[in-house]
């Protein structure tokens, strides 16, 4: 896919170039770094495998801190969790709405979970429990401009690379989100939840993931038109969980946690190395169906 403006790139030779002549300079040795490391700035992590995106906890050690409502604008507060070392840089950060009546409680093993693997995300409180997605979608955006503007872990975090992700309501909220804010680099829709059936104005990469067997929010009433209904121009995805409710982003489910890890990885820190784990995508007992754009470097 084309190279996303928000993501500066240094030719690699001029990099190996500098690497020499510093080398040249104090008569040390040569250690170039690899081609994928340094034509992306923003790779993160080890080289991914199916065990490190399958375990609970990926290779960032990780902290959190409470947002207390009284002390942010536009949105009901929440948790964030963050890497705790910054050697390897800032990192892309993601906000997270619950649902319809539920509460950041229902959908907490996703906060440690993607932060272990080199975000800060913010799981947010939404200002009433009967918030309608267009209201949890101005509050996501809400959640990110305070984590990049006034959080206490804003240094650590790269402004231009942002998601946004919910389940349910928080879902379809997480669409609003994408629709309103295009700069957005990734979206994450899980049950998602909308009477608006039609998303033909994003262009936000976005990863939809709907349970076969969901009676509140039908897939055949709301996930698959959504993800149809973004143009095939943009980055998108669909995975259908075998015989899941609509509830199942709210227990540690591994193939939602694979997925979108892959996604925000791909997409918010621009890391190629994560292409294996979309095209073909995911198979096996667990997933009922995938589609995918399937990008390309």
């Amino acid at each position: 896919m084309p190279t996303t403006a928000t993501h500066p790139r240094t030719p690699v030779r001029a990099l190996v170039r500098l690497a020499v002549a510093a080398v040249l300079a104090t008569g040390g040795a040569l250690a170039v770094p690899s081609a994928a490391a340094a034509d992306n700035p923003y790779q993160r992590g080890p080289a991914p495998t199916v065990a490190v995106l399958e375990a609970s906890r990926g290779p960032f050690a990780t902290s959190s801190y409470s947002v207390s409502a009284l002390s942010v604008t536009g949105f009901g507060g929440g948790v964030v969790y963050y890497p705790t070392s910054t050697a390897e840089g800032t990192f892309g950060a993601v906000a997270i709405s619950p649902g319809y009546t539920a509460t950041w409680s229902s959908l907490s093993w996703l906060g440690p979970r993607i932060a272990s693997h080199g975000f800060v995300v913010i799981g947010i409180e939404t200002n009433t429990l009967l918030d309608q997605p267009d209201s949890r979608g101005r509050q996501l955006l809400a959640a990110l401009d305070y984590l990049v503007q006034r959080s206490s872990v804003r240094g650590r975090i790269d402004a231009g690379r942002l998601a946004v992700a919910g389940h349910s309501m928080g879902g379809g909220g997480s669409l609003e989100a994408a629709a309103a804010r295009p700069s957005l680099q990734a979206a994450v829709p899980l049950a998602p939840w909308n009477l608006d059936k039609t998303w033909s104005g994003v262009r936000v990469p976005t990863l939809i993931v709907g349970g076969e067997s969901d009676s509140i929010a039908p897939v055949a009433t709301h996930a698959v038109p959504f993800y149809t209904s973004i143009p095939a121009s943009s980055e998108k995805a669909y995975l259908e969980l075998n015989g899941a409710s609509h509830f199942f982003p709210q227990t540690v489910n591994t193939p939602t946690a694979r997925q979108t890890v892959a996604w925000l990885k791909r997409f918010v820190d621009d890391d190629t190395r994560y292409e294996q784990f979309l095209c073909p995508g995911p198979s096996g007992s667990a997933v009922d169906e995938y589609r995918n754009t399937c990008p390309s470097s």
